[in-house]
């Protein structure tokens, strides 16, 4: 039966699954920690039986034990850890594709995530439990059993450690209320820092070029200087904490040695109980130390299981009830399609509701904020906050499963964005690179020789963002990736903005050849000449859709409007 804690949430379930590596770490603790106690019964040994005796064989024999016993024990300790190494490693493994997903999920639904704090996250929280964090955890309930070991030397000195635990506890607790939203608020104030910087850096080409950079650069300093006073602050904060601890724990062994010592000469203690309580003492106090001193990877790592939790929840795993047999014929119906934005009451789409039959070009126009790329992007199915219905082939784009329906679609955004890696990787799609396929989808948007006049051609390195190439280029390759694999459904939002007339020629030619495979083809675009290819057109005014339908239909309906609206004016 699953602890409730554990069962309540998707991130504790994942983690339960290694309760039995944990439970491990639990007994190599229990050895490890339990034969610390090896060098105070030594020191017992020597002092009340060795120097009494004189016995060299007693002394040979007890030495022996104690390398013994230390052996067995830096063995427990090198298990523990490596256990922890793995189980590490084992976490990254099981959590890894799902806060991938989901971070990339939260981005891509413009929720303010950066994925990269999504990673860090994970990394912190499994730090912690497989570092210093976890091993106090384990050591720490044998204060305890050592405080247990101090009574039966001497009742009186187990109370005094008793007192001595909880005043170190309660110096625990202390710090962790005085420096736990100093920490939190740190912590929050670098990532603003670094998201702000990482923001500015993707579109560092318009800062620079209008010497905008200066101002942004102030707003940044303001923005990290605030983060480096926080940070002062926490630290500050923690060292004055953690000199508070020293003090107390130091004081409480000097203590417990002086109170032993008093107890030596009233003869109620003999010189080695003296030794083995002080000893005992100061390890009793070492895991409380090491909480104090592990309490800002704790709060982190609260702060990480918090977000991973969140978004995890907010994110969940795509689990398709709908089986697709075959491939997507590449049919789209429009069912009442309002989609939102957040911060705004109007919708960018308004009840948009249409069919587009398999094996047809549509061309969508209209003026500059009319909705047209966010119908792309609600086709494509990576808008959020959507009413109504976009549906492939019958079924709704959100029930496919994205890695079956992936291959299928062809998109190229309004923003194109390339990926580090070759030429032939981006536009395989950094799947398996097919040659063949790769170059046909070259040829077919006009840029196989363009590419093959590159140093290394199809395996040219282009970049990070495609840094190296055009704007055109970019472009270019960009359609090239769309198109590869000749899929069922492509969405192409402005695909000729950046190209040169040979470019417009080579788009064309290529939406022609999809169409003639009976391939269902969607284009943006503000240029009119584009409009010849279509089957179908679709004009849009403030979200709505205000004509739609076969391409000469369409444009006699305009004409026959706008010879109305003249004879109107003039009579």
């Amino acid at each position: 039966m699953k602890p409730g804690f554990f069962d309540r949430n998707e991130l504790g379930r994942s983690l339960w699954v290694f309760r039995r590596e944990f439970v491990w770490v639990g007994v190599f603790s229990l050895v490890a920690n339990v034969l610390m106690l090896t060098p105070s019964i030594y020191l017992l040994q020597i002092y009340d039986r060795v120097l009494y005796s004189q016995s060299e064989l007693t002394l040979l024999v007890i030495t022996g034990f104690l390398v013994v016993f230390f052996a067995v024990m830096a063995f427990a300790d090198w298990i523990r850890s490596r256990l922890l190494v793995r189980t590490g490693v084992r976490i990254d493994e099981e959590l890894n594709h799902r806060v991938f997903t989901a971070s990339f999920e939260a981005y891509l639904c413009q929720a303010r995530r950066n994925p990269v704090e999504a990673f860090s996250a994970l990394t912190t929280l499994r730090q912690f439990l497989t570092g210093q964090g976890i091993l106090a955890f384990f050591d720490s309930p044998w204060t305890v059993i050592y405080i247990i070991v101090i009574f039966f030397l001497h009742p009186l000195l187990g109370l005094l450690s008793v007192l001595f635990a909880c005043i170190q506890l309660g110096v625990a607790w202390m710090s962790h209320r005085v420096t736990v939203e100093e920490i939190e608020r740190a912590a929050k104030a670098g990532i603003d820092s670094v998201e702000y910087v990482q923001g500015k850096l993707r579109n560092i080409e318009p800062l620079y070029a209008m010497g905008m950079l200066g101002d942004m650069r102030e707003r940044w300093l303001g923005i990290h200087e605030n983060s480096l006073n926080d940070s002062g602050i926490s630290f500050l904060k923690q060292s004055r904490q953690q000199s508070v601890t020293k003090f107390v724990r130091y004081s409480m062994q000097s203590m417990t040695l002086g109170a032993a010592a008093l107890l030596v000469i009233d003869g109620r203690l003999t010189p080695g109980a003296m030794i083995a309580v002080s000893m005992l003492m100061a390890r009793a106090l070492q895991p409380l130390d090491l909480l104090v001193a592990s309490w800002e990877l704790s709060v982190r790592a609260k702060m990480a299981f918090s977000q991973l939790e969140t978004i995890l929840e907010e994110f969940p795993e795509r689990i398709t009830d709908v089986r697709h047999d075959g491939e997507p014929a590449g049919e789209i119906r429009l069912d009442k399609l309002v989609a939102r934005v957040q911060g705004r009451e109007t919708p960018i789409l308004n009840g948009l509701s249409a069919e587009i039959p398999a094996g047809k070009a549509v061309v969508v126009i209209g003026p500059s904020g009319s909705g047209k790329s966010t119908l792309a992007r609600c086709m494509v199915g990576v808008w959020p906050g959507i009413d109504g219905q976009v549906l492939i082939d019958c079924q709704p784009v959100e029930s496919w499963d994205r890695r079956v329906l992936g291959p299928h679609i062809g998109y190229l955004p309004q923003d194109i964005e390339l990926f580090e890696g070759s030429i032939a990787e981006n536009i395989a799609r950094f799947g398996t690179v097919d040659p063949k396929k790769v170059v046909e989808a070259a040829q077919r948007t006009g840029i196989h020789e363009m590419v093959l006049r590159f140093p290394e051609g199809y395996d040219t390195d282009i970049g990070a963002s495609g840094s190296m190439l055009s704007a055109g280029q970019r472009q270019r390759i960009g359609l090239a990736r769309a198109i590869y694999g000749d899929p069922a459904f492509i969405v192409l939002d402005e695909p000729n903005a950046n190209l040169d007339d040979a470019g417009d020629l080579a788009l064309v030619r290529a939406i022609e050849y999809l169409r003639g495979l009976g391939k269902t083809v969607v284009v943006i675009s503000h240029r009119p000449n584009i409009i010849n290819i279509a089957d179908l057109l679709l004009i849009m005014k403030e979200g709505r859709i205000i004509h739609f339908g076969q391409r000469d239909d369409v444009l006699s309906e305009i004409r026959s409007g706008a010879a109305v609206q003249s004879a109107e004016s003039v009579g």
